[in-house]
């Protein structure tokens, strides 16, 4: 199966590198790209031959954006090596000193919570920044003995650190083939017991009940299903949205009002933003 790949390559006096690259990767990822590796300066993108069309970029809004000059360069490649790719690239991370993300041959750092992944093609390595914002408002709730789902589970990262911090009944959902099968694999690698993974979208949960529920989604999909979270989540429960801009906060907070639940704390990280709700009042 061959592939095409976009190296895109950033200037900007306003913005930095980092913060343009997942703009972009967000955009792509709308449009069928698969997998991105960053740079030192910009991002490489990838997607199936299949999939690519001749005007596959015309709705990418970040290369208009006269602030911020964008190249790039288009390629066909055979068949890439993934594992390769991102190995590559990706660099151990941690969170407040507390929660390590890394790959098996990286050396073990000995934080407390130590989570080990291999990405593959799935999204949620730790270094997007909307991950790093949920992993950093997890570690402020007490998830003992507490029924979790994580929603767009991506490579399952953070249902394992919910697990890792006493959860006991864990339910990890992507609509991604990819994601479903590489969350199994890194529950797997992290010796879980207590996470279910599953393959689809909010329509699987039925009349299921969580005290926590945690969504890193883009804003379009959150929109649509923040009423489906909140019949979902238990009375006093906490809803973690993440995977949009600061800009949306107003029409994120908009529709969750409307069902009812009630924001505690925002955190920021690069324009990026991660919200705390709270489920006030029984929903029927």
């Amino acid at each position: 199966m061959n592939y095409i790949s976009y190296t895109f390559k950033i200037k900007s006096k306003s913005l930095d590198v980092q913060t343009i690259s997942e703009i972009i990767i967000a955009e792509l990822g709308e449009v069928g790209f698969e997998s991105f590796t960053e740079t030192k300066k910009g991002v490489i993108a990838y997607i199936q031959k299949k999939d690519w069309h001749k005007n596959i970029l015309s709705d990418i809004q970040i290369l208009a954006y006269k602030a911020v000059e964008i190249t790039f360069e288009k390629e066909e490649i055979e068949q890439v090596n993934w594992n390769s790719e991102w190995e590559k690239n990706f660099e151990p991370i941690q969170v407040d000193d507390l929660v390590s993300i890394r790959a098996p041959f990286h050396e073990d750092p000995k934080l407390k919570y130590d989570i080990i992944i291999e990405p593959k093609m799935s999204f949620g390595t730790g270094h997007h920044e909307t991950t790093h914002l949920m992993i950093q408002h997890l570690i402020d709730l007490v998830l003992k003995d507490k029924s979790v789902l994580d929603m767009g589970c991506g490579t399952g990262i953070l249902a394992i650190f919910a697990e890792m911090k006493g959860a006991k009944i864990l339910d990890a959902i992507d609509i991604d083939t990819w994601c479903y099968e590489n969350s199994l694999e890194n529950v797997e690698r992290n010796h879980c017991k207590h996470i279910k993974v599953y393959e689809g979208d909010a329509s699987l949960l039925g009349k299921k009940k969580y005290d926590v529920i945690i969504a890193n989604i883009n804003r379009n999909i959150l929109l649509q299903d923040i009423k489906v979270y909140a019949k979902n989540l238990n009375i006093n429960g906490t809803l973690l949205l993440s995977g949009f801009y600061k800009e949306d906060i107003s029409i994120i907070d908009k529709e969750a009002q409307k069902n009812q639940l009630k924001l505690m704390k925002t955190l920021e990280r690069n324009n990026w933003v991660g919200l705390n709700y709270v489920n006030l009042h029984k929903i029927s």
